[in-house]
């Protein structure tokens, strides 16, 4: 029976039955070329020249409906090498100048986009002008919450519009902080969860409809209590 060789296109493989096998999307085990390693996530630039340095496996692990990085396997003595250089480049004067400079790039998109995102969520809140101060209160906690890099929220996604990302986190902000949707126990049935977001979700559009048309908050209004909770 002839040796398997390594894949090499971009195809990502689950964790096997043991440390030194992955699992294809059909189920085949396969096991891992002898003198090979894991080089784990967390260097972006090392992973990036490892795998274009040649053959390897990507491997990576779904939970119910996230997928985590479990890493790469690829030749020791090719993850050791690149790390090497890669170090070594590192430690230059001009590569801790040429970071300096993305970083301030990175820096000034983020500020870009936060105000932009902010404005997205006033544009969707239009309250009435007695209830300004509240929109940018809730305008100011949605930002906060939403936008950091890395958060892994709807605002971080670029697949869908500003204007969709700004109103899906201040809903979802809602459905945390002014509903009871945390401490909820909801039935693991297939669309239970999904049905109970849009009931709460429907209920926080109504509460904020009662704000663009003027309405006087009422004593004890969730979105008021969890706004002033936020205030320093």
């Amino acid at each position: 029976m002839p040796k398997r060789s390594p894949a090499k296109t971009a195809v990502t493989y689950s964790p096997g039955p043991s440390d030194n096998t992955i699992r294809s999307s059909d189920g085949r085990v396969i096991p891992i070329p002898r003198g090979w390693e894991l080089l784990p996530p967390g260097d972006a630039g090392l992973t990036r020249r490892v795998k274009a340095a040649g053959e390897h496996y990507v491997v990576a692990e779904k939970r119910g409906r996230r997928t985590f990085s479990r890493g790469v396997f690829a030749p020791a003595a090719t993850i050791a090498q690149i790390r090497k250089d890669l170090e070594a480049e590192r430690s230059t004067e001009s590569y801790a100048r040429k970071q300096e400079a993305s970083a301030r790039r990175r820096e000034k998109v983020q500020t870009e986009y936060v105000e932009d995102f902010r404005g997205a969520i006033l544009s969707y809140l239009n309250f009435a002008p007695q209830h300004a101060e509240m929109a940018e209160q809730l305008a100011d906690a949605v930002t906060a919450h939403a936008t950091p890099v890395g958060s892994g929220t709807v605002a971080r996604t670029k697949r869908i519009p500003i204007e969709d990302r700004a109103r899906a986190a201040v809903i979802a902000w809602m459905r945390h902080q002014t509903t009871g949707y945390d401490d909820m126990t909801i039935p693991r049935v297939k669309g239970k969860r999904r049905e109970v977001r849009r009931m709460l979700a429907e209920r926080s559009k109504r509460l904020l409809a009662r704000y663009r048309k003027g309405e006087p908050a009422d004593e004890g209004c969730p979105l008021q209590n969890a706004l002033n909770q936020k205030k320093p």
